[in-house]
């Protein structure tokens, strides 16, 4: 099975938005990059697509949902600031799935650190830009076995 974990797209300025975080969407880039991930993705099995509620999260995700008639599930566990426990139960349930995680620079990060500390090859340096993917196979344990980096669709 392969899980694929996308940062959320650009969103707008943090620092000029002055509403919650939480609602803040996308920006016009990342709506075009939102739809760059449809065909970065076009021949790829996905069974879920889980996202962090974060609107920014939500919009990411949501051409690829509507393309392929796949329900966006949102979970605390991929949230900006979720503890990476949670984000780790939350792979572990999923993990017998082809599923899409979206989430935020600081979750996916931690997640190929703790799984590069166990020895998953990550490359020389993991990047993790809006709009990027890292796939990661599984083995029949369940367990990271292979990952690789795309970066964000052309926008």
């Amino acid at each position: 099975m392969t899980l694929y974990l996308f940062r959320h797209a650009k969103a707008g300025d943090r620092q000029r938005w002055e509403g919650d975080d939480f609602h803040r969407p996308l920006s016009r880039r990342g709506r075009r990059q939102a739809e760059g991930l449809v065909d970065l993705l076009r021949d790829v099995h996905l069974e879920r697509i889980l996202s962090s509620p974060y609107v920014r999260c939500m919009e990411s995700v949501v051409p690829l949902a509507a393309r392929r008639g796949v329900a966006i599930e949102p979970t605390d566990a991929l949230a900006e600031g979720a503890p990476l426990e949670a984000a780790l139960a939350l792979v572990r349930k999923h993990a017998h799935r082809d599923t899409l995680l979206c989430s935020h620079g600081d979750v996916i990060p931690a997640l190929l650190d703790h799984w590069g500390r166990r020895g998953l090859d990550l490359g020389t340096a993991p990047q993790c830009p809006k709009a990027s993917t890292w796939v990661i196979d599984l083995d029949g344990t369940g367990e990271p076995a292979a990952a690789r980096y795309l970066p964000p669709p052309p926008d």
